[in-house]
């Protein structure tokens, strides 16, 4: 009946002592019985035991079968409970079946096999419940297994997600580093000449959208071969960083400066008319020839040279163009004889109509 298994219980509830004696005789070779002569032996029996089948004789004195099993349905819910009864009253069997969930009923006297055959039905549906209530535990269990393991395994992509979220900040901050780098002059920490070209072709391209007056200059080094020759390279190193240092300061928030290639370096001043980029020229020129720096226990003064080209707001300009005529004012104040500062206005068809100058 149990294909092997252990025995169901079955607990067996009669005021009669030779039909108790009976039935658990009969029962005893499938089931494991227990015997009570009344529905309080019954309950201190539920009460220990797991019991799986009640068979119950309805009339009983100290209490009817049907509270007993009404009792075994609250507390004792998952056993199936059949009872007996040599009164076929229709309204004990509603009871029976409505109000105590009974599975079989029998009336007195009852057939051998026929009783045996009610437990062993009753207990079939025992093993049914059996299982299904396995099965939800199996279910429940491979349900919260799985949620444990899409916990993890969230877990998991979360932490990885975190790792590339960190991997990906830093790659993006190396990179950053890397163009800087890239765009940095490593001895003046200005723009170097990839950078400044590419910031002068931003301002030509804002300006072509917003038209307005430009001067890009070119500033270099008065005699920088001497102070080489002099002080070494480390002391020319040491006024290059000075002089970008003060660079930075001459000029407007608007501008830019950027070291164009050993001593020489590139002016970008956006909305500057010519006698503004003369202003600024003078500005740049007399602070650092009043502005020696210190090295080695020695002052070294020097001296720079400024070519500044000046457009109108409304001339189209190359930037080839404006860093050649810039150059070529630059070449004009060295052939002033240095330490001078000229600025040629431009247009597209009038390469310079003026040069200012003042040293």
């Amino acid at each position: 009946m149990n294909d092997g298994a252990e025995k169901f219980a079955v607990l067996v509830v009669d005021d009669d002592p030779l039909v108790l004696g009976t039935i658990s005789a009969m029962l005893a070779a499938e089931f494991q019985v227990f015997a009570a002569t009344n529905a309080e032996e019954a309950k201190v029996t539920l009460r220990q035991q797991g019991v799986d089948i009640i068979v119950s004789d309805l009339k009983m004195p100290g209490g009817s079968g049907l509270e007993l099993l009404d009792w075994a349905r609250v507390h004792a819910p998952k056993s199936v409970r059949i009872l007996m009864s040599g009164y076929a009253e229709l309204e004990d069997v509603l009871n029976a079946i409505n109000r105590c969930q009974v599975f079989r009923y029998l009336l007195k006297p009852w057939q051998p096999e026929e009783l045996r055959q009610a437990v062993r039905d009753a207990a079939r549906v025992a093993a049914l419940e059996r299982s299904h209530e396995q099965l939800l535990q199996q279910n429940h269990q491979l349900i919260c297994d799985l949620e444990k393991r899409v916990r993890e395994r969230t877990e998991e992509l979360e932490r990885a997600n975190r790792l590339l979220e960190t991997a990906n900040r830093q790659l993006q901050q190396t990179n950053a580093m890397l163009e800087k780098l890239a765009l940095t002059d490593e001895l003046t920490g200005l723009p170097n000449r990839r950078a400044v070209e590419q910031l002068l072709q931003a301002e030509l391209r804002r300006r072509s959208r917003y038209p307005s007056p430009l001067a890009v200059g070119m500033l270099d080094v008065d005699h920088f071969r001497n102070i080489n020759s002099r002080y070494l390279h480390t002391g020319g190193d040491q006024v290059l960083i000075a002089l970008a240092r003060t660079l930075t300061n001459c000029i407007r928030g608007t501008d830019t400066v950027g070291r164009w290639g050993g001593e020489e370096f590139l002016i970008i001043a956006p909305i500057t008319e010519p006698e503004g980029a003369l202003v600024l020229a003078e500005r740049i020129r007399t602070t650092l020839q009043d502005t020696p720096v210190h090295y080695d226990g020695h002052d070294i003064h020097f001296t720079v040279s400024l070519g500044f080209v000046a457009v109108p707001h409304d001339a189209i300009i190359s930037s080839e163009t404006l860093v050649y005529h810039a150059a070529a004012a630059l070449q004009q104040a060295k052939a002033r004889g240095r330490n001078c500062s000229v600025v040629v206005p431009v247009t597209e068809s009038n390469e310079a109509l003026l040069i200012a100058s003042a040293s």
